[in-house]
């Protein structure tokens, strides 16, 4: 079969998923759904204060339908949603300072927890891969660290401040306890647990200086090895960064990022949202209202990887797209959601 970059595709929109009344922010996939004959299901959250659980009708089925609508638990606008690693826990970030989390209890989503302690607006919210951990970010310049305990317990276990500027994003790398944060200050920040102390620290900041962003970092996203990491910015472009993963993996938590490349001249406008396929496809998500695929170049220089534009959907959406995600699954299957109040559900289909 010809390598990704050497294929044609189309991405063929199978769905418009309506219900939210205002902008929606963000999308989750839940990693327990979606194969071995479980329909998969989608988690959205929305301007509209609700979260919406979205569930294919059968698993074969290309037709989603609303399962739930989480309310009456947040006041203000739900930024960020993310499932536990077990899909039994989903996670809301809200912009009036708590995250909630959510269990479905026979045929019913309740909120079996409320988080409490940022100061104002909470930006995203992200579980570590074996579920013991999870990190949120605000507009309060702060990250915190909460312990899952027994009992729909969370423990807040560290509080980290370095971040000049509201934090956009928290995300968990995909099998080392690191943590990851990008901000309104323009650098992405990794946090580790320093192994004498307890307590956590910065152990590496990613800014101008080092190859990084010029402007607002929005997202970040890992490849399936977690050997490679892309940012997307208000700079308008997508930055690939590597790291020695069998150091980090063996435990050295200092393991440098390291400057990949930098995908320059494809977007005009903000890019809100970046998510890396298992297949190794990025796709972004932009205020020009366009979904673009990006691939590995199977021609590599002697400067490190390179990418190529794979396809771009131009009006996917009639407003900005705020979140892609890939489903986990590895269907091709891709969401999005977008200012238009819509979720649409895309497939990648080779043009063969």
């Amino acid at each position: 079969m010809p390598s990704l970059d050497q294929q044609t595709f189309k991405l063929k929109e199978l769905q418009s998923l309506k219900g939210h009344t205002d902008r929606v922010w963000s999308l989750a996939w839940n990693p327990a759904s979606g194969s071995n004959g479980v329909p998969a299901i989608l988690a959205s959250c929305s301007g509209d204060k609700t979260v919406r659980i979205w569930q294919q009708r059968t698993p074969s089925s290309t037709s989603f339908h609303c399962k739930a609508v989480l309310e009456d638990r947040h006041d203000r606008t739900v930024r960020s949603c993310a499932w536990s690693p077990s899909g039994k826990q989903l996670a809301t970030a809200s912009f009036d300072a708590t995250t909630a989390i959510w269990e479905e209890i026979g045929d019913e989503f309740e909120c079996v927890s409320t988080l409490e302690g940022h100061e104002n607006e909470v930006k995203s919210v992200s579980w570590n891969a074996s579920g013991s951990l999870l990190a949120t970010c605000s507009r309060d310049k702060c990250v915190w660290i909460w312990e899952v305990l027994p009992g729909n317990e969370f423990d807040c276990i560290s509080v980290l401040t370095g971040h000049t500027q509201d934090v956009k994003m928290v995300q968990w790398h995909p099998t080392v306890d690191v943590l990851f944060s990008c901000s309104y200050d323009n650098t992405i920040k990794v946090w580790a647990e320093d192994g004498d102390s307890d307590d956590w620290r910065c152990v590496q900041t990613l800014s101008e200086s080092n190859s990084g962003h010029t402007s607002t970092v929005w997202a970040l996203s890992f490849n399936v090895t977690g050997d490679k990491m892309v940012t997307c910015s208000d700079d308008l472009t997508i930055k690939v960064w590597g790291v020695d993963i069998i150091r980090l993996q063996s435990g050295d938590v200092n393991a440098s990022w390291c400057h990949l490349c930098t995908m320059s001249g494809y977007h005009d406008r903000t890019i809100f949202s970046v998510h890396w396929s298992r297949e190794g496809i990025i796709a972004t998500g932009a205020a020009d209202d366009a979904i673009r695929l990006f691939v590995e170049s199977e021609d590599h220089s002697v400067d490190g990887p390179s990418y190529k534009l794979l396809l771009k959907k131009e009006k996917a959406h009639t407003m900005d797209i705020n979140s892609v995600q890939w489903s986990p699954t590895g269907n091709m299957l891709l969401a999005s959601a977008s200012d238009d109040a819509t979720i649409k559900i895309w497939k990648l289909e080779s043009m063969r």
